[in-house]
Order: C-alpha cells, then structure tokens, then sequence
C-alpha cells in the first residue's frame, strides 16, 4: 500500500502492527549478544570446572599420544575404541554443550520474550521468487550483515594472529614438553586469546543491537494512510459509526414521539423546550419523563400533545430544569414534586380527575 500510493513511512508503528510482527516472528535481536553470551558462559564453565574436565582430557590425549605399538587392532577394535572415545568425549563435554543450550535460549528470551510462531517457518511463494531474493541480497540489510561478518573475521583474526605470534618462542620449545604440560599450555593460550575475543565481541553485539533495533522501527514504520486504515479496521469507519448512530437517534425519537400521546401534561419554556411528564400512581413512585426534546423535537412533541388533546403548560424555570436533570423514563426528583403537583392537579381538574 505505502508503494502504491507512494507515501513515505513516517508515522511510528501502532502497537496493532508492532503486534502482528511479533505474531509472524519480526523481532528485534541481535545474534552477536546470543554469541556473547554463549562464548562467555562457555569458557566461564570450563574455567571454573577445569578441574574436573582436565584429568579425563588428559587421560584421553594420552591415550592417542602415546604411540605405544599395538599388538594387534582389527576392525571390532577400531570400532570398540571409537564408540570408547565418543562416549567420553560426549560426556566430557555435556555440561558445557548445556551451560550454552540453556544460555543461547536465555539470550534470546531475554531479548524478545517468549514467543511461539509458525508464520516465520511456513513456505510462501515469495521467498524463492528470484527476482526479490536479487533485492533481499543487495538490500541494506544483508550490505550491513556482511560489512559486520567481514568486520568480526578480521578483527578475531587479527587478535589470533598476533596472540599466536607472540608465543612462537615457546611453541617451538614443546616439542619434549609432555602431554600434560602441552595441554595446558594450549588451555591458556585458548583463555588469552578468549579475553580479547571476548572484549571486542562485546563492542560489535552492542553496536550490533543498536543498529537491529533502528532497522527494526524503521521498518515498521507506516504511512499516514495505512495509520488511517488500521483505524478504521480497529475503531470500524467513522462515517459508518456516524451513520448507525444517527439510524439509532431516529429510532429511538420515534419510540419517544409515540410515547407522548400517553402522557399527561407537557411542560415548556416555552418555545425552545418540552417535555412530557406521566403519572400513574397505580404503577409509578412518581411523575415519570417519557419524552423531552429541543428546538424541532420540542415542537414535534407539542404538535402531537395537540393532537391528541394533552395540556401544554408554561413553566420556564420547571421545563428547564427537567429537561437539564433528567433523562427519558428517569422518575422527578422530590425537589420538583411540589411543581409537578401542581401542573397535575390543574389538569387533573381540567379533566375531573384527582391527584392522588
């Protein structure tokens, strides 16, 4: 719709929209936290249970280092120490493949909330027309994925290259070194070379969010028009709520007009106001207004009253007041009792009857 009509998206997104995005699973994220987060507790793990995962990565490195001959290793053999060492490579491991499970799935959950959404998985015609998977790769969007992925391989490998440099003085004195001194020369070059990962990573996955977040308002941002849409879809069309509004005003003027025969006096100002007042003490506490309008209604209502023979009375400061205090079908209040009264019982009198 905002290409068609060719309107700029400046109107920030409702949160209708923010809503349906959220549903179709349009987010803002940033993978580089979920990395942050998962190296960091990843190596935290190992670090502060080293001490239990070093004996058994030492016994297996031993055990391929050796180079003890074998007296004899048929296929069962290969196949005996190969279900041996994944096992206890898979154990080995365990705690920290599920430190980073739990962390990765924390990440995001702390980012966007727990949401569940098919929409982002199911197939749609559009994702292999090639003509728009020719935009989605030159867009801004992968331009800036692939300026970042350029940025991070440059820059870890930079902070590798010169942190393995360094130490090349004493890679080269290993070589009578023993496995267990070799490896943990390896874990703490391995943590040396984290800590400055580490750092930098932290840098992109900020910049890195700030820069999701504003590509993610902007691209829910919407036209004027399509605000107005969604308006009227939520609130329904103004000219259509006015239009039922006003079917409803007349029906309902037209059960109150064929009310106002019923009544027993009308009371006016006495040209802008009426209203009809009834009483029937076997069924009613007291007066009851049963019809009241202004200017076309109030004379409507005295033109029916004439017709159909029912005082008009004047009582400016009465007509006024009930008109202002009450609605229709609402009983008088005492304060007006000793005025309704009177009105009542002038045409009561009229009419040979008594207010009782």
């Amino acid at each position: 719709m905002a290409e068609e009509s060719g309107q700029e998206k400046t109107e920030k997104a409702t949160s209708r929209k923010r809503s349906k995005a959220r549903e179709e699973g349009q987010v803002a994220k940033s993978q580089e936290i979920a990395s942050v987060l998962v190296l960091l507790v990843g190596m935290s793990v190992l670090y502060v249970f080293g001490y239990l995962f070093y004996p058994q990565a030492l016994k297996l490195l031993e055990q391929h280092l050796s180079f003890e001959p074998i007296s004899s290793f048929g296929k069962e053999d290969f196949l005996a120490m190969l279900k041996h060492n994944t096992v206890s490579f898979f154990l080995l491991l365990l705690p920290v493949m599920g430190a980073v499970f739990v962390t990765a799935f924390a990440a995001n959950l702390f980012q966007v909330g727990f949401q569940v959404s098919t929409k982002a998985i199911t197939p749609k015609l559009s994702k292999v027309d090639v003509i728009k998977g020719f935009g989605r790769l030159f867009s801004l969007k992968s331009l800036m994925e692939s300026l970042k992925s350029m940025v991070k391989l440059t820059v870890i490998g930079t902070v590798v290259y010169f942190a393995i440099k360094g130490e090349m003085g004493a890679l080269i004195k290993l070589h009578n070194a023993t496995v267990a001194y070799i490896f943990l020369y390896i874990l703490q070059g391995i943590f040396k070379i984290f800590i400055w990962v580490l750092l930098i990573m932290i840098i992109v996955a900020i910049l890195d969010y700030s820069y999701q977040k504003w590509q993610f308002e902007k691209d829910l941002k919407m036209t004027k028009q399509e605000v107005k849409e969604e308006h009227k879809e939520t609130e329904g069309d103004p000219q259509v709520k006015s239009r039922i509004r006003s079917i409803q005003l007349q029906a309902a003027r037209k059960r109150m007009m064929q009310q106002v025969p019923k009544a027993d006096v009308v009371v006016t100002n006495p040209t802008h106001l009426a209203v009809a007042i009834k009483y029937d003490p076997l069924a009613m506490a007291a007066p009851t207004v049963i019809a009241k309008g202004a200017g076309l209604i109030a004379e409507r209502i005295k033109t029916i009253a004439s017709e159909h023979h029912i005082p008009v009375m004047e009582n400016k400061e009465l007509a006024r007041n009930l008109y202002r205090l009450l609605d229709v079908g609402e009983q008088i209040p005492s304060e007006f009792f000793r005025a309704v009264a009177e009105l009542l019982a002038y045409v009561y009198k009229l009419k040979g009857k008594t207010v009782r």
